[in-house]
């Protein structure tokens, strides 16, 4: 009787609670809230493919329909296939926390493991030097610089605006918003700080630091392709992203000796152990040395 009596009250308790989803479209919007603009667009994108296999609202999907799907991606990268399961669960368990849904179907599946290919995307000192060496426009130039000395984000620096920028007696400073809407400072050698000020003119302060033809900032496309095509000009192989300037920053300063808790300021690392990265994937002994 006691049992039939709280399962009553249950069900009455979730009777009164609001809806909190009206639609899938509804809950998958929910779910991407707050989230980074890059995280967004990707997620958004992982669970239109997901919805367009299984052709289903997402009460009515099963967990062989996830199954299905994942053997489906068996011809992409271990990376990606994982980062669209990641997705495709994530929503599901948001879902069911939210109770838009009874179950988390997606929680008995495992995301496939992948190989850290951190070591594979960081550039040699000299690499960046030829990089910057054979990019003689000097707007490209500067990103490629600021993006290098920084470690910025690139989507940091498309939103970067004159606003942010401060003159030090030594230099100066940029003030960006990264992940989570967190703000840092960065401090700016002289050198670099120069190079980016030579683009002031006569903008405003909420004008972009760095402009298209059309006046307005720079897209992540833009920046993406400047950098793309200086590799190309040294003579990289590799398809680099402007991502690949924040290890390269990341990795040099620990070489030259940075404190790890600097390097993890500088570049808005939530915590020391992912920056601590950087110090394993190019470590300086290996015991492999002592059987030569």
């Amino acid at each position: 009787m006691k049992l039939q009596k709280a399962t009553l009250v249950e069900k009455d308790f979730q009777q009164i609670l609001p809806k909190q989803a009206e639609s899938d479209t509804h809950l998958i919007r929910l779910w991407l809230h707050g989230k980074s603009a890059n995280t967004q667009e990707g997620y958004a994108r992982d669970i239109r493919q997901f919805l367009d296999f299984v052709e289903k609202a997402l009460n009515q999907v099963i967990l062989g329909d996830i199954q299905t799907y994942e053997v489906t991606l068996g011809y992409l990268a271990h990376a990606s296939r994982a980062r669209k399961i990641s997705a495709v669960k994530s929503v599901f368990s948001f879902a069911h926390r939210l109770g838009y849904l009874p179950y988390d179907i997606g929680a008995p599946l495992k995301v496939p493991p992948i190989k850290d290919t951190l070591a594979e995307r960081i550039l040699e000192k000299e690499e960046v030097q030829e990089m910057l060496k054979y990019e003689l426009e000097p707007r490209n130039h500067a990103i490629i610089r600021l993006l290098y000395i920084s470690g910025m984000r690139v989507s940091e620096l498309t939103g970067l605006k004159w606003r942010d920028v401060k003159i030090r007696q030594e230099g100066g400073q940029i003030t960006v918003l990264g992940k989570g809407s967190k703000t840092r400072v960065i401090v700016l050698p002289v050198s670099t700080f120069q190079e980016m000020m030579a683009f002031k003119d006569e903008s405003g302060q909420d004008d972009a630091v760095f402009k298209s033809r059309k006046g307005g900032a720079l897209s992540r496309v833009q920046i993406y392709r400047i950098v793309r095509a200086a590799a190309e000009r040294a003579g990289l192989w590799q398809k680099v992203s402007p991502h690949w300037m924040r290890h390269a920053h990341a990795s040099h300063s620990l070489d030259n000796g940075a404190p790890i808790h600097l390097v993890q300021a500088t570049l808005g690392h939530a915590s020391v152990g992912t920056t601590g990265r950087y110090t394993h994937v190019r470590p300086d002994e290996s015991s492999a040395k002592y059987l030569e």
